[in-house]
């Protein structure tokens, strides 16, 4: 975009430069209208400058544990650590409430969380200290196992392609196979099945896809995504505590359980995440101390402590906008874009701003967010399922900064927005409420047996004595108990990070739809 405005400028300049060479004073006979004067080209905006003084950044960290204080009152989440970096030191660095409900370990700078979808701006970190040159990211993606539906987008797609969610992938592509128990190698291998938009004029957020760009870049370089993250970013930042392996997490003595919401509002560490099949996308485990660490790392374009981690050109190429993922709701409305790794915005001063927030339903939400001009970042690590925290803490701290107030109740707003996003999976069908008359179902031998599909793989419906219907699904069967609802309509309840209550299984001639399993319409599995 710079190049083009500079570019028409210099192409006005040269226009009128030469007008004025090779024009010659018109006769006094001469009619005014021979002569044409060319406008002056506008001179491009000025380039947004600092705002935010020390002062006021100052008086946003003193008021910044009160805000982390009264979130977790309102919502009663568990544990937060937070850390803020400001023209290349940690202003702030703390953690808040315990580790786990039910004990007194409280968290701390070096308790490790699940940062679940952070992850991905901290692997393009990665990938972007193994390039010598930004051109390298828009490198084809050669991945043995992994291909997409058009073999001639499978050919050309490329590491920005993937990490910049505009393959053509469904939203959210895969994710349901890794639910079910299916391994990395089967979901990449697997992705070749879906549906493709238009590549690269689409965007559709996709953890496989970038997913398989990363390991991509590992095995070029004859290693594995862990190992390479190691050698290229945790070890030379000095990122003592970070792993992008479930089992670091699992083994870490001060780390934050995973805590979900219960129906009264207290909250239970019920789960255990294991995202290992989608690590770069949402694997990294770390802690706040770390990532302050890395938040100086990106706000100092790559350098820390001196030394250069990762070059300062490709770790810029993750900040520029290579998707439109929110376009405009209206005239005044802002354009979102998503880099490499990062959403990526411009504020009303003209400033980049850079952020990205992690969620997993099974019990974490962080949040980082960036102002690179300011040299100001934020980063926020909650141990609870997504309720907004995370990203209102963040919001609100920026506000206070630049404001010196509150401009709005974030945490209303960002709760209300997740929750809006929790409600878009349901079924439009109230599973618990058969319709009046609903027509009886058959004899539960019309329905057991072995079904298949090229995607989900195996489907069987197994009956107990008293003719009860079990649905059984996944590599290591996850099992389902049906309840009909009408005539050969049955429902069962969703389990894992993808659930989304209640969904419909209907049976037909020798087939099994799943609806929740639907939403590309590769749902339907034949009998065997």
């Amino acid at each position: 975009m710079r190049t083009l405005r500079a570019l028409g400028a210099a192409g006005a300049a040269i226009l009128l430069t030469a007008t004025a060479a090779t024009a010659s004073p018109a006769p006094a006979s001469a009619s005014a209208s021979a002569v044409t004067v060319l406008p002056t080209a506008p001179s491009p905006p000025p380039a947004p400058r600092p705002r935010i003084t020390d002062a006021q950044v100052d008086a946003a960290v003193a008021r910044l544990d009160r805000t982390v204080e009264d979130m977790m009152r309102r919502t009663g989440v568990p544990g937060i650590s937070v850390a803020v970096v400001h023209n290349d030191e940690v202003v702030h660095l703390k953690g808040f409430g315990v580790r786990r409900v039910g004990d007194a370990a409280a968290v701390g700078p070096d308790t490790v969380f699940q940062i679940a979808s952070l992850s991905k701006p901290v692997s393009s970190t990665v990938v972007a200290g193994t390039l010598t040159s930004p051109d390298q990211w828009d490198r084809h993606v050669t991945l043995p196992g992994f291909s997409l539906k058009d073999p001639w987008v499978t050919g050309h797609v490329t590491t920005a392609d993937l990490f910049s969610h505009r393959s053509g992938l469904p939203d959210h592509a895969g994710d349901l196979l890794e639910d079910l128990g299916h391994d990395q190698a089967y979901v990449l291998d697997h992705l070749r099945l879906l549906p493709l938009s238009p590549f690269r004029a689409s965007y559709a957020y996709t953890n496989f896809g970038l997913t398989a760009a990363a390991e991509a870049v590992a095995r070029a370089k004859g290693t594995t995504w862990q190992q390479l993250s190691a050698d290229t970013l945790f070890e030379p930042a000095g990122m003592t505590h970070t792993s992008t392996e479930s089992s670091a997490f699992a083994q870490a003595p001060d780390r934050a359980a995973t805590h979900v919401k219960n129906p009264d509002g207290t909250w239970s560490a019920r789960y255990v995440r294991d995202p290992d099949a989608q690590s770069p996308a949402g694997g990294v485990s770390t802690t706040a101390r770390d990532l302050s660490r890395w938040l100086r790392l990106q706000l100092a374009e790559g350098t820390l402590d001196g030394r250069r981690i990762v070059p300062a050109d490709t770790l810029a190429r993750t900040h520029v906008p290579e998707i439109v993922s929110q376009p405009p709701s209206g005239p005044t409305a802002r354009t979102g874009f998503y880099g490499l790794g990062w959403n990526v915005a411009y504020d009303d001063a003209g400033r980049l701003r850079l952020s990205h927030s992690g969620a997993f339903q099974l019990g974490a939400n962080t949040n980082v967010t960036m102002l690179p001009l300011e040299e100001l970042g934020i980063v926020v690590l909650t141990n609870g399922a997504p309720v907004g925290v995370a990203d209102a803490v963040a919001l609100d701290f920026f506000d206070f900064a630049e404001h010196g107030k509150a401009t709005a109740d974030w945490l209303e707003l960002t709760a209300a927005l997740y929750a809006q996003m929790d409600e878009a999976g349901r079924s439009p069908t109230d599973y618990a409420r058969p319709p009046a008359g609903a027509a009886p179902a058959q004899d539960s031998a019309a329905y057991t047996g072995t079904y298949d599909n090229p995607y989900y793989g195996r489907l069987t419906v197994t009956a107990d004595a008293k003719g009860a219907l079990t649905l059984s699904l996944g590599p290591n069967p996850l099992r389902f108990p049906l309840t009909h609802y009408d005539g050969n309509v049955f429902s069962f309840e969703t389990t894992g990070e993808n659930a989304v209550g209640r969904t419909g299984v209907t049976f037909g001639d020798g087939t099994v739809r799943v609806e929740y399993l639907d939403a590309e319409h590769l749902g339907t599995f034949t009998e065997q």
